[in-house]
């Protein structure tokens, strides 16, 4: 893929991780979501075509209810 790829890190309400998980599978561009242990709770993945469709879809995880804060780390081409 040419596009963006991208990885997000999140910390969650307690007990709120696989919730959270099944939410975020169905968005499009989300390649792989999962439980993580340590510092971050949630581990994603996204592959898009262009920064726009990144922030669409960064913005929407955010917007789901137990996300309390993320971190977004884009790879280098």
């Amino acid at each position: 893929m040419n596009g963006v790829v991208a990885y997000m890190l999140l910390i969650t309400d307690t007990g709120k991780e696989y919730d959270i998980i099944n939410e975020v599978r169905k968005i499009s561009g989300v390649t792989e979501c999962r439980a993580v242990y340590g510092e971050f709770d949630v581990f994603i993945r996204i592959e898009v075509a262009d920064f726009v469709s990144l922030d669409e879809i960064v913005t929407q995880i955010r917007r789901v209810p137990g996300v309390l804060q993320t971190t977004t780390l884009v790879a280098s081409p």
